[in-house]
């Protein structure tokens, strides 16, 4: 009778085991889940935030152009003239000026 009751007590520690490893598998899934939609999220945000930068790259450019006629030859003199502000240590802005009279071409990058 002793060795029945061990047996039962195996069957019962191996279903035990089983729910335990189907939660650990299940928990290790929700964590990845959750850790590629939170670097989702802040891949958007990032991109977002470049974008809204170029967005006011390009405004104080044509602020520029409408008051003085020209668009201006560098990101310097919109940041002197026109109270543009750029955080340089969080963007990599590349500003290239063409012509005075063609809209200058604008890339931000996060770095």
């Amino acid at each position: 009778m002793a060795s029945i009751m061990i047996h039962g007590k195996t069957a019962q520690m191996k279903r035990r085991r089983r729910w335990r490893v189907a939660l650990a598998l299940v928990a290790c899934v929700l964590a990845g889940a959750l850790w590629f939609a939170w670097d989702s999220a802040n891949m958007q945000a990032e991109a977002q935030s470049a974008l809204s930068v170029r967005n006011a790259v390009m405004e104080a450019a044509m602020q520029c152009a409408a008051v003085e006629g020209a668009y201006p030859a560098s990101l310097k003199y919109l940041e002197e003239h026109y109270g543009l502000i750029v955080n340089h240590s969080d963007y990599a802005v590349t500003y290239e000026a063409f012509a005075s009279n063609v809209p200058p071409s604008v890339v931000v990058v996060p770095r």
